[in-house]
């Protein structure tokens, strides 16, 4: 059973990418989203994808299954994340207590992987070890001292499908990466997980008790809501937040890697998606109505002006309607820390877009001040919004495009 880690709010893509509409959800590559991809590329024989979410991502999800005409087996909204670990402590609990015993393909949804042949291969070589009882990571070759991914030490004193596990590394500096490369016995860390349900939940017993505790008191209070299922949030909130990387698989004497033969890229930051994007002949990714004159190596974006620019190179421009980002490329790693800036002083930049997505459509905030906000509603066909009674306003709606039945 494939399960898709739906959480993250991709600071890095800062400013297309935010706290509720973050980067899987926003068509970066293709027409397709990253969570939509994620989807498609699953071999078609595989069971209905389980997903794990934030609560206010939960319309998104279900909007994107429909638009690609995907099936789910259930989606399972966190009130607050808690990296990996617990969310698959919740897959695994959901799916154990329904479907006996299954085997969790496990996910993350800001991937890309080129080759599709190599990736069904893999999986299937990983669900052979995993039936064994083992908890398979898979791990792509490093071509590079990427400093933006996290690192997989294995055991490679012996030819076979698989080697067993180490050490888990986070990203590292680039010196520590070029070591790594050199050394012939690091693998990128993917990101996508398989094992059975029941070896998970035990291991994390044993190395874990609070999460796989705070998980069950909340997933035993939990009710299904449409496709969703909802928690006891209050239960939730108080579990532990790792993740699996370091609350199981760097513990378990069961984890083991299997090599993944294909390009593969973490979308994490402009720098990363400038690499596996169309480039001009002077190696420049530019998007919406933008001019460049004597511009190289940049990553230029435009999501609704004119932007123009001149003489300059290894340059990322990112323009929103409500903010605009200037960096040089090798920094986008430090994008996060504008966030938290942009956090700290409580500002809405880093949290939504102007445009906000609903059930029911979107609206554009145009402009907004004290006592006043103009917005640009857009419903789509069939739908509606919901009936509200406000005190001391006054609002004022003119119908511009369609025709729209109105109940007061």
């Amino acid at each position: 059973v494939p399960v898709i880690l739906s959480g993250g709010s991709g600071k890095r893509l800062w400013p297309l990418s935010r706290t509720l509409f973050p980067k899987q959800f926003i068509n970066l590559i293709s027409d397709t989203t990253p969570f939509q991809d994620t989807i498609l590329r699953l071999p078609e024989d595989i069971s209905d994808p389980l997903v794990i979410c934030n609560e206010e991502h939960r319309f998104l999800v279900a909007e994107q299954l429909r638009q690609i005409e995907a099936n789910n087996s259930g989606i399972i909204l966190e009130p607050i994340g808690k990296n990996t670990a617990p969310a698959i402590a919740l897959a695994s609990l959901n799916l154990f207590n329904n479907n006996q015993d299954p085997m969790l393909l496990v996910l993350s949804t800001d991937l890309q992987i080129s080759n599709i042949k190599s990736f069904h291969k893999s999986i299937k070589t990983a669900k052979t070890i995993a039936e064994q009882g083992k908890m398979v990571a898979l791990g792509v070759r490093p071509t590079k001292p990427e400093t933006g991914y996290g690192y997989i030490e294995f055991d490679n004193s012996h030819e076979a499908d698989y080697y067993d596990i180490k050490s888990f590394k986070e990203k590292p500096s680039l010196e520590i990466a070029k070591n790594y490369l050199d050394s012939g016995n690091y693998y990128w860390n993917s990101g996508i997980f398989m094992f059975k349900a029941s070896v998970y939940l035990n291991e994390l017993e044993k190395f874990e008790p609070e999460i796989l505790s705070a998980c069950k008191k909340s997933y035993k209070n939990s009710y299904k809501d449409l496709d969703f299922v909802r928690l006891d949030n209050e239960k939730f909130i108080k579990c532990p937040e790792k993740s699996i990387d370091y609350a199981v698989m760097e513990k378990t004497k069961e984890a083991v890697v299997v090599p993944l033969e294909s390009n593969w890229s973490d979308i994490g930051s402009w720098e990363m998606l400038w690499e596996v994007k169309q480039k001009d002949s002077n190696n420049n990714v530019s998007e919406g109505d933008v001019i460049l004159y004597e511009v190289k190596n940049s990553y230029i974006h435009s999501s609704n002006r004119l932007v123009a620019a001149i003489g300059v190179s290894n340059l990322v421009i990112i323009d929103t309607q409500d903010a605009l980002l200037v960096s040089d490329k090798k920094d986008t790693q430090s994008i996060k820390n504008i966030v938290e800036k942009l956090n700290k002083d409580d500002r809405s930049e880093s949290i939504n877009h102007r445009i906000v997505y609903r059930p029911w459509g979107h609206f554009d905030s145009i402009d907004y001040g004290k006592g006043f906000q103009v917005k640009r509603i857009y419903v789509s066909p069939g739908a509606k919004i919901s009936l509200q009674k406000h005190q001391h306003r006054s609002e004022h709606w003119v119908v511009v495009n369609g025709v729209a039945l109105i109940t007061c």
